[in-house]
């Protein structure tokens, strides 16, 4: 008598795109990053626009990238190291209070027409408050959303991100024609939300305890360990530095108050929704990610996605009509929002919790301060030369290093699945 054959397996059940949604904290993390994202971006259109029109210099934009590069160049590393040795909310709560502050100066000088120096001066300790509170939110993360549903976390949070910095800017550029400090003021109230939701989290916030000694000697063991460990890890050597060479060089966010109105004449709601156009190639790329299955080929795709926005960036360089301008700013969104979730992603589930915090922070010292010194880049070149010549030679100049780059860390083209602890 012949026994039947066993019926093949079930196909184990299709995750749910909303998973990470069914835990209350990251709710309530998401709601508070997106709103101070949103405030963040108003006030840095804010600030470009204002400092533009009141000065009619290309350098007076550099000054604002390279007060705000020097925070992230200075504290990150030892907020790193805070970030694994102190509770991560309070570290951001006193990050987002001394942020609070800092947006409502900047609203009174602007409403008073104050001394530019002081707006620089505030600008910068708005940096240093951000800074130091960034690690210890990157690092929250993966506190609040276990492992498996991480990298659905990261799509979606990368979605809010997204959608953020396309609000902000495109409200913020209504609300810049009806009143210029009021951007300063709603910064503020985002940031004081952010601290309530915080303040409502369920969740132990404790690093593990660090092995290594207390004092100076302690916290400069840890920067080192920190830094070891990534310069081990060439896949995450390489990924960092790619990503950060490529904002630096192609990017044109610090620039577009010249682009709105010397070159497209579009004024300040045009300014807005230029702004806003490459927060809104992001957001359609995350949402797309967030319903496709994980990655499979991570590393091809996000090499492949670096070269497309170097290219989109010299078209919007070259482009004297608003929309064609538009489309590519939308497109260098598109392409950039894939480096975000691969780079993310594999620097959060390729590190032990205990080293988080430092490793998120050398990532935040090369991506952060690449917008910021790219920003004083695109500046200073523009000043010597023309906004053109600094938007064009910079997305030339993304697409080389992506081909050194592929040489020099064969890895990232052999990278595959991120949640997969030997992809790397």
């Amino acid at each position: 008598m012949s026994v039947p054959p066993k019926p093949p397996p079930k196909p184990p059940p299709k995750p749910s795109p909303y998973a990470a949604f069914a835990i209350p904290a990251y709710r309530d993390y998401l709601a508070g990053t997106t709103l101070v994202s949103i405030g963040t971006a108003g006030q840095g259109l804010a600030i470009g626009f204002e400092l533009y029109q009141r000065t009619g210099s290309a350098m007076s934009l550099a000054w604002v990238g390279l007060l705000q590069a020097l925070p992230m160049l200075l504290l990150t590393l030892p907020a790193g190291v805070l970030a694994d040795r102190i509770d991560r909310r309070l570290i951001m709560l006193f990050g987002l209070g001394g942020a609070t502050l800092t947006s409502i100066g900047l609203g009174l000088l602007s409403y008073f027409e104050g001394p530019i120096g002081w707006m620089y001066f505030i600008l910068f300790m708005d940096a240093v408050f951000l800074r130091t509170a960034w690690p210890a939110r990157t690092a929250l993360l993966p506190m609040i959303v276990p492992r498996e549903t991480f990298e659905n976390a990261v799509k979606w949070r990368s979605s809010s991100g997204q959608l953020s910095a396309l609000l902000g800017p495109a409200l913020g550029g209504f609300v810049l024609a009806w009143s210029v400090p009021a951007t300063y003021f709603i910064a503020a109230g985002s940031s004081l939300l952010f601290i309530v939701l915080l303040l409502r989290l369920r969740v132990d916030t404790k690093p593990p305890p660090s092995t290594t000694p207390k004092g100076m000697a302690g916290v400069f063991g840890d920067l080192v360990e920190g830094l070891s460990f990534v310069w081990r890890r060439k896949i995450l050597l390489g990924t960092i530095s790619l990503d950060f060479f490529a904002v630096l060089l192609g990017g044109t966010v610090y620039l577009l108050p010249i682009f709105a109105e010397d070159i497209l004449g579009v004024g300040e709601i045009g300014l807005g929704l230029l702004w806003s156009a490459p927060a809104a190639g992001a957001l359609c790329t995350a949402l797309t990610l967030a319903y496709l299955p994980p990655m499979r080929r991570a590393g091809v795709t996000m090499l492949v996605c670096i070269v497309g926005f170097g290219l989109a960036t010299v078209a919007f360089g070259l482009s004297t009509n608003f929309w064609l301008s538009l489309a590519m700013l939308f497109l260098t969104g598109v392409f950039d929002n894939v480096s975000v979730v691969v780079r993310h992603t594999l620097i959060q589930l390729a590190t032990p919790d205990a080293m988080r915090g430092r490793v998120s922070a050398v990532s935040a010292v090369f991506i952060g301060s690449s917008n910021e010194l790219g920003g004083f880049e695109s500046g200073a070149v523009a000043a010597l030369f023309t906004p053109v010549i600094s938007v064009v030679s910079g997305g030339v100049g993304t697409i080389v290093v992506v081909a050194i780059w592929a040489e020099l860390f064969p890895d990232i083209r052999k990278l595959r699945g991120l949640a997969d602890e030997h992809s790397a």
